[in-house]
């Protein structure tokens, strides 16, 4: 270990490994430092009064450092390796001088014996000498044998005096054999040791520790430390999401980590005893060229994780939204046309996430490379650790099988024709074997060879497609494609997106790999795997479609992300230039170019439109024109939604998607009229017959006639029945209520009839509300003999149904807010808010009128930023300018809202005058603002 430097020796701040963000006299001015606190000292009395003074002074002296380190840091970002080698510093100088006074001043000993030494020593990330400004301090307080009294109290001074300077510490007193008898049988303390550094004290017992550890433990069991380290890897990664492509990564622990990286020099330093990261070269595991690679990510993650420290002002490792704008912002990211400075700063950091998966994947077959013949038991437990199969299996021609795994046989034979490029991939699909690391290897050393005159290849062109088609489920193939670049470098625009985050709360993926998810969506689909839950899907491949089309446009169904324009506009663009080069027809590139265009159609119609308005149908089959259209759409859009991530597909969505496909398919096959008579009073009327066999007839007929035909129109048998049974019921005075699940939407289902009046939608609204229910459809519709029928269907916060339990204090909240004795208005104030970390999201308000999208009523469209209590605001709005709400369909993605009202005005009519639906526009803007002030509050 090397000799800790003496507390009152400055550091030089030069370029070289040792350099620090500032000057270190600015940090810590040793000698004055020293002569302040004998100077404090000469006035105490007793030993609490001179710890409280040696306290004071070094809380002083830490904090005026550390606010030096930020303000230097803020104004230089990217010098983190001097930051932290600041922070480490700093942290060394306090330890040092509190327990020097300590000795000198609390706990004099001119003459200590053998057993009263101590050494300090730093271990974990402090004793690597990486601090980032919240990092705890890990400490050893090492001694020779049990702890002496005296030996207590420096011990207890000392730790008394660091947390009053408010460091995070961590500490353990043990003397060497502890130490190495506790490391044999706990990982984390081994792995702590391995790091340990010398800071005071007796060196001699630090150095007996280290020597020991070297010669008793590390030597002897490095298969076991590796096999550990792995499983410890595959443990956490399953704890922190399997994935490095979460939304909110943790920047420390997650996947593509910091950890990761340092899971690999543990490795090579337990095994080869290497003092520097940059050792994996030499000790065979990198190249120069892979361990500048590591060595970006690591400079990387360090400036992320410090300036998140910074940001949050405490420890942190989870890169929430709201820190991610900060970061970005402090990092110098700025938004463009098209792409967000955080989405900017996202794509990078995913990068280099991605790239520390390929680095553990090179480094981990060198290892094995390595061991397996020097170490047979070791090479068990490496292979054992990745899911190699067996040697014996038979290599296509040009290849061979190295430990289960598909290899070249010759370099310089497979570089000699680029189309290998592809083939190996095909090779690997076909025959199930995955491809060797030393491979991929190749493959991305060489990615200049895809040149235009490989993507211009028709044979390359028909063996893409072959991968897309031929082999079952090409999830694989494709993500490995894209994670060596061989994706981007055959379709260039696909570069842009990869690892391209989407700044929103929708979207749980990048888009490269949203994706590949709808791709293997779309496979798993057409193997059968989902037909009890996807029963129109399933039998649109199985009746037939043309699988080239359907694959490619899902292939580039988001290949417009980040460019200024609409993202269907430009995919549209960028599709018709690729469809050739992929060797599609005229035909069928025209088909991939409206699929492109068209993509969020079916799905933003299903969802934000009423389905039971017979001119929805008919405005969508006119777009759609053909059935085949319809059901490559159809497809497509079940993969795009069930890809954006997990829990965004549920029964509501798959109920409006079939509903909608089995109207516009017979209205594109047999007429329009046949969509009329499905939906028509004379069935609905029939069908609540069949289903009330035991009401009285009188009660029944009364039931049949009181209703317009709107209300036959816009609501499902089930319904109708519920409805009917409170009517027989209902009074001037009493509301009936029956809310209870319904399963074939994945909501709740809340019905509700009471006399009509003006402005009842917006109670109702304002009463789920304030029990935090989450509205995804509503419908309203006022009796000949004056009562109002309202149903609404409603999620809780996870998007699912409510349970049973919560449902009595549903009706109670609601009750009490219809008959007044709970204002909404004034009760949301407490619950309109908007959580910190999603403060950033911006989502635009945009207001939109329609008079022709439906025969009887203004279509009004509010697509703003989503928060509890926006409806209930937009219903008051709208009820406060006499207009009367028929329906609304709710659709939310994240933290966007888009609610659609059916409306007419006071009179019964649409709203023609523009200098009406003016004044509407800025009412409900007006609304959305106020609100949107109270929820930031």
């Amino acid at each position: 270990m090397a000799q800790a430097p003496d507390i009152n020796t400055s550091q030089t701040n030069t370029s070289g490994p040792g350099a620090l963000i500032c000057e270190p006299g600015l940090l810590f001015d040793g000698p004055a430092i020293r002569a302040e606190i004998a100077e404090a000292l000469s006035a105490c009395a007793d030993n609490y009064a001179k710890r409280t003074a040696i306290s004071t002074v070094l809380d002083r002296v830490n904090t005026q450092a550390r606010e030096q380190i930020k303000t230097a840091y803020l104004k230089t970002p990217f010098k983190t390796s001097r930051t932290i080698r600041s922070y480490t510093y700093v942290t060394d100088q306090l330890i040092r001088t509190a327990v020097d006074m300590v000795q000198m001043y609390l706990h004099p000993l001119p003459n200590p014996t053998r057993s009263e030494r101590i050494s300090i020593v730093a271990v974990g990330g402090y004793g690597r000498g990486e601090m980032a400004p919240f990092s705890d301090v890990d400490l050893l307080f090492l001694t020779p044998y049990k702890l002496t009294p005296w030996g207590e109290s420096v011990v207890e001074s000392t730790l008394y005096i660091l947390w009053d300077l408010k460091l995070k510490i961590g500490h353990a007193t043990r003397t060497v054999d502890e130490c190495i008898r506790l490391a044999a049988s706990d990982l984390t303390i081994r792995t702590a040791l391995l790091e340990s550094r010398f800071l005071y004290g007796d060196e001699t017992l630090a150095e007996k520790l280290d020597n020991l550890l070297w010669k008793n433990l590390f030597k002897s069991t490095g298969p076991e430390f590796v096999a550990l380290k792995l499983e410890e890897r595959e443990a956490r990664h399953k704890k922190q999401g399997a994935t490095r492509f979460l939304l909110e990564p943790n920047v420390k622990e997650g996947k593509g980590g910091l950890r990761d990286l340092q899971t690999l020099y543990w490795i090579t330093k337990y095994l080869s005893g290497a003092k520097l990261p940059s050792e994996m070269i030499y000790a065979g595991y990198f190249t120069t060229t892979e361990y500048a690679s590591f060595d970006q990510a690591e400079n990387f993650l360090w400036t992320v994780r410090c300036h998140l420290h910074l940001v949050v002002g405490r420890a942190a490792e989870l890169l929430t939204f709201d820190s991610q704008v900060a970061i970005a912002a402090a990092l110098g990211y700025k938004d463009t046309e098209g792409l967000r400075g955080v989405e900017a700063f996202m794509q990078e950091y995913f990068t280099h996430a991605t790239h520390v998966g390929d680095l553990t994947r090179i480094f981990l077959t060198a290892l094995e490379a390595q061991h397996v013949k020097q170490q047979p038991s070791f090479g068990a437990r490496l292979l054992r650790a990745m899911p190699w199969r067996s040697d014996s299996l038979e290599a296509p021609e040009g290849y061979k099988i190295v430990h289960g795994r598909l290899s070249i046989a010759d370099e310089e034979s497979f570089l000699a024709d680029p189309i290998n490029f592809l083939r190996i991939f095909e090779h690997g699909l076909d025959t199930d074997i995955l491809i060797h690391p030393d491979a991929m290897r190749l493959i991305v050393a060489n990615l200049e060879l895809i040149t235009n005159k490989l993507r211009t290849n028709p044979e390359a062109q028909k063996l893409f497609l072959s991968l897309l088609l031929d082999y079952g489920n090409p999830e694989r193939a494709l993500r490995r494609m894209n994670e060596l670049g061989v994706l981007g470098a055959f379709i260039p625009e696909f570069q842009r997106i990869v690892c391209l985050m989407q700044f929103n709360m929708y979207h749980h993926y990048t888009v490269d790999e949203h994706t590949i998810q709808c791709i293997s969506h779309l496979a798993q689909i057409e193997k059968g795997e989902l037909k009890e839950s996807l029963p129109v899907a399933s039998s649109i491949l199985e009746d037939g479609v043309d699988r080239k089309v359907l694959y490619v446009a899902l292939l580039l169904h988001d290949i417009g992300k980040g460019l200024p324009e609409d993202h269907s506009i430009a995919g549209a663009r960028l599709a018709r230039t690729i469809c050739p080069q992929l060797g599609l027809s005229e035909g069928e590139t025209d088909t991939v170019v409206w699929l492109v265009r068209h993509h969020l159609l079916l799905s933003d119609v299903a969802q934000k439109r009423d389905l039971s308005d017979p001119k929805t149908v008919r405005d969508f089959a006119k777009e759609v024109k053909t059935t085949a259209r319809l059901n490559l759409l159809t497809v497509l859009t079940v993969c795009d939604i069930r890809g954006v991530g997990p829990g965004t597909w549920n029964n509501w969505k798959a109920q409006l998607i079939r509903d909608l496909h089995r109207y516009t398919k017979l209205a594109l096959q047999e007429g329009f009229n046949k969509v009329l008579e499905l939906q028509s009073s004379t069935e609905a009327k029939d069908a609540l017959r069949a289903a009330l066999p035991k009401m009285g007839r009188k009660a029944l007929e009364a039931e049949l006639a009181r209703h317009y035909p709107a209300y036959w129109q816009g609501l499902d048998t089930e319904t109708h029945k519920i409805f009917a049974k409170l009517m027989q019921k209902a009074s001037t005075t009493e509301v009936m209520t029956d809310i209870k699940a319904d399963k074939d939407h994945d909501a709740t289902r809340a019905c509700f009839v009471l006399q009509d009046h003006p402005g009842i939608f917006s109670r109702l609204a304002g009463a789920l509300a304030l029990v935090g229910a989450n509205v995804v459809d509503a419908r309203t519709y006022t009796s000949s003999d004056g009562y109002a029928t309202a149903v609404f269907w409603i999620q809780d916060s996870r998007g699912k149904p409510y349970e049973k339990s919560r449902l009595t204090r549903l009706r109670s909240m609601i009750n009490k807010t219809l008959k007044g004795e709970v204002i909404a208005k004034d009760a949301l104030k407490s619950h309109d808010k908007i959580k910190k970390r999603e403060r950033d999201f911006v989502v635009p308000t945009v207001i939109s009128f329609d008079n022709k999208g439906s025969e009887l009523y203004t279509i009004i469209e509010v697509d703003t930023r989503d928060r509890p209590g926006l409806l209930y605001d937009l219903t008051r709005t709208l009820s406060d300018n006499n207009i009367y709400i028929a329906s609304a369909v709710i659709a939310t993605y994240g933290e966007q809202a888009v609610d659609v009202f059916y409306v007419k005005d006071m009179f019964g009519l649409k709203l023609h005058s523009a200098a009406k639906r003016k004044k509407i526009e800025d009412a409900l803007c007006a609304a959305i603002k106020t609100g949107a002030v109270g929820a930031l509050a």
